[in-house]
C-alpha cells in the first residue's frame, strides 16, 4: 500500500505502519483508524480497496510529508531572518528551547568531540 509516494510495511499493524508517513504519529494513525471505523490492528494486506481509498483521502487531507517539510523550513527560515532568538540558536545548532548545553544536547551538537588531556605520557627507555 502505498500513500503520497510512501510504502506502507506490510507486515506492521496499520496504527504502526502509518506513522511512517512523516506528519502521522501515533495518535493521529489511531484516531484516523477509529473514524473510519477499521481495526488498528489489521495488516496492509488485509484491506479492501474501498478501506485503502479512504485511508489515502483522509491521510491526504493533512499537511503531511514534503508540504509539512516546506512548512517547517520556512518558519524556520523566518525565525532567521528577523534575527530572533530561537532563530540564532537554530543556526548555531544548538538547543532552541531552552535545554542546557554544558552536559547533554548530543543530539543537536552531534557526537562529542574529545580533546587531548593536555598531559603527555613520558615514554619509557
Amino acid at each position: 500500500m502505498r500513500i503520497s509516494g510512501i510504502t506502507i510495511p506490510d507486515e506492521k499493524q496499520l496504527s504502526f505502519g502509518l506513522t511512517a508517513i512523516y506528519g502521522i504519529g501515533s495518535t493521529r494513525a489511531k484516531s484516523i483508524l477509529e473514524e473510519l471505523k477499521i481495526s488498528a490492528t489489521t495488516k496492509p494486506t488485509d484491506l479492501t480497496t474501498d478501506q485503502e481509498n479512504a485511508i489515502r483521502e483522509k491521510i491526504e487531507s493533512f499537511t503531511i510529508e514534503g508540504e509539512l517539510k516546506r512548512h517547517v523550513s520556512a518558519n524556520i527560515k523566518r525565525l532567521k531572518d528577523i534575527d530572533s532568538y530561537r532563530g540564532s540558536r537554530h543556526a548555531k545548532r544548538l538547543p532552541a528551547r531552552g535545554q542546557r548545553t554544558k552536559t547533554n544536547a548530543r543530539t543537536l551538537k552531534g557526537a562529542k568531540k574529545t580533546m587531548g588531556s593536555g598531559r603527555r605520557k613520558l615514554e619509557k627507555t
